[in-house]
Parts: C-alpha cells; sequence; structure tokens
C-alpha cells in the first residue's frame, strides 16, 4: 500500500492524482482520494481497480481544497473490497478527520477487542479505522497527544496520514519499518511512503520522517512530535528489495544503488559460468545490471514485460498469480536460445512464478537455466505487510535449497546472505528481515488484552 498527503497547496487533489500514480506499484486493487476545501466540508471519491480506471469521468476535479491525502491498495485475501480501500473519514465532537494507512498491526485483533467491550462497532477490517476509534476514544481536547496515545497502544509496522479540515499529521511507527518522507512544494507540503512520486507532482525531497515521528503539518510549517521513547530503525529489507521503485530514496539509499550492489554482492557469493544475465523485469534489473558488472558476463534482455499488467505477486488468489504470470512476461527467443543465462530476481514467495519463468526460458530454447536470487531465503512469514499468511505458502520455508531448485526447474540455485543484504543498505544499519531470519522486530502478540 502508498500513501500520500498534499498540505497547502491550491487544487491538491490533483497533485494527489498524479503522486498517487508513481505509487501504483504499491497497489492494484483500489485507491481514493479525500480533501477539505476551504469552508471545511469534506470531500472523498474511491473505487476499485487501477487509479486511471477510479477516476475517469472528472472526479478529481471536484475534490475540492488546498490540503488532502489519498492512497493506493494491494490485494489482501483477507481485507478486500470497497470497505477497506481509503481514504476513510471520521465524525468527532472536537473536529472531523481523515486516515489513510499503510502497513500492518500485529496487535489489531487484540485493540479490537479492546475497543469493541467499550462499545466501539466497526465498519471495516483496517489499521485506520483502529487509530480513529483510539483518537476517539482519548478524552483529551489536544489531537497530537489523541494521536499520541493512540500510536502507544500500537505495535507494528506501519505508517499513517491524518488529515483535519486545518492540518495534516503524518505517522511512522517507532521501529521505522515502513517509508515515509516529507517534500515541499512552494508555500505548501507533501508527505509520501516513497520519494518517487515528488518528481511528478513538482515536490523538492526535504528529509525522511523518523521512526516514533508524528509530522504535522498547516500554517506553522513543519513541526515534530516523538510519541516513543523505544525508537529504533529497522526499516523493511523488501522495500529495498521489492516493493520501493528505483527511483526512490529511503532512509538515505537509493532503491536502484541498493539493488546494484545486491547485485554485485551476489555474484561474489554465488558465481556461475553463463554467456548471458537476465533480469526478471521490474524490480530485478538492477541487480541483474550489478551481477553482470561484477561478473563480467554480458546484460541482455532476455524478458520482456508487457504493459498494463500489475504485479503478481500481491494478487490475492493463487489461481489469478498463476494466470498473471503468463500474461505478464515473454522471453526474446533470439537472444535467450542456445544460451546459458543466469536468471536474476530479488526473491521467491511461493516460487510460482519463477518456475513459470523457468520454463518460458527452456521452451524459448535456453540450454541452461541458473537462477540467482538477489535476497536470502524467505523461510518466515512477515507480519507487517507483506501477504504470506501461512508458512506453507513458501517455497523454501519447508525446504532445502536443493529441493527449491528443484522445485522451480533450474540448473542451479543461488541467494544472496543475510550479512549482504544487509550491508547493501547503507542508509540503514540493521534492516529487518524478519521473514528471512525469523528475527522480528516487534513481539507478535498471541495473548488476549484483558481489562
Amino acid at each position: 500500500m502508498g500513501v500520500l498527503a498534499v498540505y497547502g497547496v491550491p487544487d491538491a487533489s490533483t497533485y494527489l492524482y498524479y503522486g498517487l500514480h508513481n505509487l501504483q506499484h504499491r497497489g492494484q486493487e483500489g485507491g481514493g482520494i479525500a480533501t477539505f476545501d476551504e469552508k471545511g466540508e469534506s470531500h472523498r471519491y474511491r473505487g476499485l481497480g487501477l487509479l486511471n480506471e477510479v477516476f475517469n469521468n472528472g472526479q478529481v476535479g471536484k475534490l475540492k481544497g488546498s490540503l488532502g491525502i489519498g492512497c493506493v491498495k494491494y490485494a489482501n485475501a483477507s481485507r478486500s473490497g470497497l470497505d477497506n480501500v481509503g481514504p476513510f473519514f471520521f465524525r468527532h465532537c472536537t473536529g472531523d478527520f481523515a486516515v489513510a494507512s499503510d502497513g500492518n498491526l500485529v496487535n489489531s485483533k487484540q485493540i479490537a477487542q479492546y475497543l469493541e467491550k467499550r462499545g466501539t462497532i466497526f465498519q471495516t477490517d483496517t489499521d485506520a479505522e483502529l487509530l480513529a476509534h483510539l483518537i476517539k476514544k482519548s478524552a483529551s481536547e489536544d489531537r497530537i497527544q489523541n494521536i499520541v496515545k493512540a500510536l502507544n497502544m500500537m505495535e507494528g509496522g506501519f505508517t499513517f496520514v491524518i488529515m483535519t479540515k486545518n492540518r495534516i499529521y503524518a505517522c511512522r511507527d517507532k521501529y521505522g519499518i515502513k517509508p515515509l518522507c516529507i517534500g515541499k512544494i512552494g508555500d505548501g507540503y507533501v508527505v509520501s511512503s516513497e520519494s518517487c512520486a515528488f518528481g511528478i507532482m513538482g515536490a523538492e525531497f526535504v528529509r525522511d520522517v523518523r521512526p516514533g515521528e508524528i509530522v504535522s503539518l498547516d500554517h506553522h510549517g513543519i513541526r515534530s512530535t516523538i510519541f516513543s521513547k523505544y525508537c529504533k530503525h529497522r526499516m523493511c529489507g523488501m522495500e529495498y528489495i521489492y516493493f520501493a521503485r528505483p527511483d526512490s530514496d529511503i532512509d538515505g539509499c537509493n532503491v536502484h544503488a541498493y539493488r546494484k550492489e545486491a547485485g554485485r554482492r551476489l555474484y561474489r557469493e554465488c558465481p556461475v559460468e553463463a554467456d548471458i544475465v537476465v533480469g526478471v523485469p521490474e524490480s530485478s534489473l538492477s541487480a541483474a545490471m550489478g551481477y553482470a558488472e561484477e561478473s563480467g558476463i554480458p546484460y541482455e534482455m532476455g524478458l520482456v514485460k508487457h504493459k498494463y499488467v500489475g504485479r503478481t505477486f500481491i494478487e490475492p488468489v493463487q489461481s489469478m498469480r498463476e494466470l498473471g504470470v503468463k500474461m505478464k512476461l515473454s522471453p526474446v527467443y533470439s537472444i535467450v536460445k542456445g544460451k546459458r543465462i543466469v536468471l536474476v530476481d530479488d526473491s521467491i514467495v511461493r516460487g510460482t512464478t519463477s518456475l513459470k519463468i523457468v520454463r518460458l526460458l527452456r521452451e524459448a530454447g535456453a540450454t541452461e537455466v541458473h537462477v540467482r536470487i538477489a535476497s536470502p531465503m524467505m523461510r518466515f512469514t512477515c507480519h507487517y505487510g507483506v501477504d504470506t499468511s501461512t508458512p506453507e505458502e513458501l517455497l523454501c520455508s519447508h525446504r532445502t535449497l536443493e529441493e527449491a531448485r528443484q522445485a522451480i526447474g533450474a540448473d542451479s540455485l543461488g541467494y544472496l546472505s543475510p550479512e549482504s543484504t544487509r550491508d547493501s543498505a547503507f542508509g540503514c544499519a540493521d534492516p529487518c528481515q524478519a521473514c528471512f531470519t525469523g528475527e522480528y522486530p516487534t513481539l507478535l502478540y498471541d495473548e488476549e488484552i484483558n481489562d
């Protein structure tokens, strides 16, 4: 998922629409925009599908105001449908507000139980609604203190953007697992999950939101509140590896530069004799370039990605992922025929895509296919927003390296080590690698909350 907020910019909805297009890679199930106009009246539009399908009939122009928030949502098997597409508006005696979120709470069930015992009735399955009800339950008239109290009850990897009629609040979890950054547009400001949204909006990067920080944007400018004393810096490794766009800078590290360095390290750890290096479009191309540069093996475009097809990893149903792979890629026959290929990919989650691609290359005439993965073996489920609900779904949770190789049909298989994965992210000294190592930065909350 991806979130975006704009403050102090005329026709904010137009900026949000174009900025969200540059975050479309973070979610294709749905999206929405909400604004407050100069009279304090709220406006919202959201829908299912890509942004150009949701906003296809002049809806953006009807969302008046100089401040607004927006989001794109990826398909989650447990939180699907229009009801769970943000942003969400909430009414309250201290003033109405809207919320959009990215990431996942690990104690959402416990918070929901806590609130339900106090009379809360939920309309969605979203973390944004949990935050809103925690804010509304707080007795203070000071909004920022209510937000601080609410965030301190939450555990997990998340970002929230909260909009009142005259202010934006941008919140990042105390572990810094999910990315969030601030930009400037003229006299106004923008907050985004990734800095890649800034260019199309004409915004200038200012800084990242710090772990455990609430940034307030209003007529005072930028103000900062730290909501937790126990902040760490555990940026999600999969943001660098897969989710983020290569033109984004996250916590001081450019994503493309990270992936190239991971590719270089991958060759040092997993060399192989081959004729060409082929990257799996799009998120693996940088790592493939790094592998080719370090090895001296020529880099070739052996696979072409079809436009207008979404990311198969974030499809909610396995059958849809399998069909998506067939629609998504085509081999370049004259390039791969008769060649020994190093196929570089960013990660293997379920193994469906890798198996299909290896078959495509063999059918196109490749004599050998050596798969190299620019991240470690994914053995554990993610609890912070990557939709891998059970260990049984993961190719490597119950297989050895050799068994994984056989499962995808490759001639050889190699992975980057956790140490090299960590050291490639020079902007973050200790990125979260829980899905690789099983070492989670947060508690996972198996017990119920008691009164």
